[in-house]
């Protein structure tokens, strides 16, 4: 993961909502899409991103592709923010 794009991905407010959402649990597409006021598509593209950034992972279930966070995306994110407390 390159944390310049995980950055990116959380910059965006929807995405936020989206990781915020799937921190407290797997959620599906239209399970994600039923909290925001975007259409389906546009939180699939969002979700394309945060896997692309190594944030969220994703597994079929059936016909439904469920997303969850990634810890270890989130752990590098962690490492690489942690470098400026480290000593302070």
């Amino acid at each position: 993961m390159d944390t310049a794009d995980a950055f990116a991905a959380i910059a965006d407010p929807n995405r936020r909502h989206l990781l915020e959402e799937l921190r407290r649990g797997p959620r599906t597409v239209n399970e994600l899409a039923s909290g925001l006021p975007v259409s389906r598509p546009a939180v699939s593209q969002h979700l394309k991103v945060l896997l692309d950034a190594g944030l969220v992972a994703v597994h079929a279930a059936g016909t439904k592709r469920v997303y969850q966070v990634s810890t270890p995306g989130f752990l590098k994110l962690n490492i690489w923010l942690d470098q400026f407390w480290d000593g302070a």
